[in-house]
C-alpha cells in the first residue's frame, strides 16, 4: 500500500501531499513522513517544485491539526458532562490543568520529535480547553519544523529515501513509546494518590474474610 501511495506523488504531487498530511494529523494510517521525504526527492529530479511541495504538506498538516483540535473540544465537553464519578472528574480536571500549563510545548514537540503522538495531542488539547491561539502558534511552529526537516532530508538523501524513512520512523516511534509510557506512569501515580488508603489492620481483616469466603465456596 505504501508503494502505491508513493507512486501517486509524481503524478498528483501537491494534492497527495496535502491530503496525506491532513489525514495523518487525524490519526489515520497514512505514511505522511515518507510522502514528504519522497516529495523532496522528486523535487531534486524536477518532478515537483520544492517550495510548493513544502507548502502543500504544511497546509494539510495545519488544517488537520485544527480539525483534530475541534474534534477534541467537542469530545471534551461531552466527556465532562457524562462523567458522574467524582474521582474520575477530579483526575480529568488535574489532567486538564497539566495540559493547559504545558500544552504549548507538548503541541510543538509532538509535531516533529514524537510525531506519532501528534494527533492524540490535538484531541487532548481541544478536550482540555487549551486556548486556540496558543495551540495554533505552537502547532504551526512545530509543523514548520516537521515539514522542513522531512522535505529537506528527502532532497538531500534522494537516493536513500526508503532507508531514511524507516530509520526516522523507528526513532520517532521509540521516542513516542517512551513518552507514552511515562505519561501512563504519571497517570497511574495520580490515580493511586486519589485512592483512599486502607489501614493495615483493616486490609488484613478484609483479606482474611475473602479467604474464608473462598474456602466456603470450595466446600459447597
Amino acid at each position: 500500500m505504501t508503494e502505491d501511495i508513493l507512486a501517486l506523488v509524481p503524478v498528483y504531487g501537491l494534492v497527495v501531499l496535502g491530503v496525506g498530511t491532513f489525514l495523518s494529523c487525524l490519526a489515520l494510517p497514512v505514511p505522511s513522513s515518507l510522502l514528504m521525504l519522497s516529495a523532496g526527492g522528486f523535487a531534486v529530479s524536477g518532478d515537483l517544485v520544492l517550495w510548493q511541495a513544502a507548502a502543500a504538506a504544511l497546509t494539510g498538516a495545519i488544517l488537520g491539526d485544527q480539525l483534530g483540535y475541534y474534534i477534541g473540544r467537542a469530545g471534551g465537553r461531552y466527556a465532562a458532562s457524562a462523567s458522574r464519578s467524582p474521582r474520575r472528574a477530579q483526575l480529568m480536571e488535574k489532567a486538564r490543568r497539566q495540559i493547559i500549563d504545558n500544552g504549548g510545548w507538548a503541541v510543538f514537540f509532538s509535531r516533529w520529535l514524537v510525531s506519532p503522538l501528534g494527533p492524540y495531542v490535538n484531541f487532548a488539547a481541544g478536550a482540555a480547553g487549551l486556548r486556540w491561539i496558543r495551540f495554533t502558534r505552537a502547532g504551526v511552529a512545530g509543523e514548520l519544523v516537521w515539514v522542513t526537516v522531512y522535505v529537506g532530508l528527502g532532497a538531500v538523501f534522494a537516493d536513500n529515501i526508503v532507508v531514511l524513512g524507516e530509520l526516522l520512523g523507528d526513532v520517532t516511534g521509540l521516542l513516542a513509546a517512551l513518552v507514552a509510557l511515562g505519561l501512563c506512569a504519571l497517570w497511574l501515580r495520580a490515580a493511586l494518590r486519589q485512592r483512599p488508603l486502607i489501614p493495615r489492620g483493616e486490609a488484613g481483616r478484609r483479606a482474611k474474610e475473602a479467604l474464608v469466603r473462598l474456602q466456603e465456596r470450595r466446600k459447597s
